[in-house]
């Protein structure tokens, strides 16, 4: 007889990459995980995964399998929170990926109350600046900050997302403090690498116009890129809920050139054709109202 452990196994050793870490996800031991994959394959009487010292890969069997097996998954997830949720109460894992530095700054001090608020809730959060995936990584959400790119997702808005031009005053000593969008070419910039270009757009009256600046460093993380341009490496644009305690400290000075940066938001999105469940309904909710509108962090 086939059993959920072992196709729950295999589609976290699949999403994960590995037998550790779907083992860290599952929190099992490897042992236990090898054991329930084993047993699987035994079971449907063909081998699922290759497995080689670097990395597994699916096996053509594999491959046919794992479709169905995700909507398993995924479907007795969803009646164990159906069943949760005809009682009243919010209960069942939820995995949702966040950024980090917002992660750490804002949507971890929103999400605590709203977890001892509701103990039955199993969430776990990601963190990481890169842009996952979100069928292969098995998340039912993402949390992101910037433009949404993919078509495939359905995107709650969850707050605006004001961005700021900003460089330290020991930078506008060395190389002076741009006015004029024009400007801002000849000078040093700070860029967001996971965008992939080192650029900057900014609405105008003529439209959205891009400017590219020289690049000083290019990084993936907002605390970081804060930090560099408080060393007066170059100017940053960065988003209010990083650059803001910097600004009223006067580490950051904010560049005033009559044009904006084009807005953003902060969003959570899930796939395409998912229905979400009531818990990410209530947690994005949730997440809403703890911001704001406009967000406290541009107070």
């Amino acid at each position: 007889m086939m059993r959920i452990e072992g196709i729950t196994a295999f589609v976290a050793v699949v999403e994960s990459g590995s037998i550790s870490e779907a083992a860290r996800r599952l929190r099992l031991s490897k042992s236990v995980v090898s054991e329930r994959l084993a047993e699987l394959e035994k079971t449907l009487g063909g081998t699922l995964l290759r497995r080689t010292t670097r990395k597994l890969t699916l096996t053509e069997d594999g491959i046919a399998f794992l479709d169905r097996a995700r909507r398993i998954v995924q479907e007795i997830n969803d009646a164990a929170a159906d069943m949760a949720e005809r009682r009243g109460t919010l209960a069942g894992p939820v995995r949702i990926a966040g950024p980090v530095t917002f992660g750490r700054m804002h949507l971890g001090p929103a999400l605590y109350p709203f977890l001892a608020q509701n103990p039955g809730i199993e969430l776990t959060l990601d963190i990481d600046d890169r842009r996952v995936d979100l069928s292969s990584g098995g998340y039912d959400a993402i949390i992101r900050h910037g433009p949404i790119v993919d078509s495939r997702l359905v995107a709650w808005k969850l707050a605006p997302s004001r961005r700021l031009l900003t460089a330290s005053p020991d930078y506008f000593a060395r190389y002076g403090k741009p006015a004029t969008l024009d400007e801002l070419s000849d000078h040093r910039g700070i860029f967001y690498t996971n965008r992939g270009v080192a650029d900057w757009r900014f609405q105008t009256r003529e439209g959205a116009i891009t400017v590219r600046a020289k690049l000083a460093l290019g990084m993936n993380n907002g605390d970081m890129m804060r930090d560099a341009a408080i060393a007066g490496l170059g100017i940053a644009l960065l988003p209010a809920f990083i650059a803001g305690p910097a600004i009223k400290n006067s580490s950051l000075v904010e560049i005033d050139i009559g044009d904006k940066p084009e807005p953003e938001f902060i969003y959570m999105a899930h796939p395409e054709g998912r229905n979400p469940s009531k818990k990410l309904r209530a947690i994005a909710e949730h997440l809403k109202k703890a911001f704001g509108d406009p967000p406290y962090w541009d107070s």
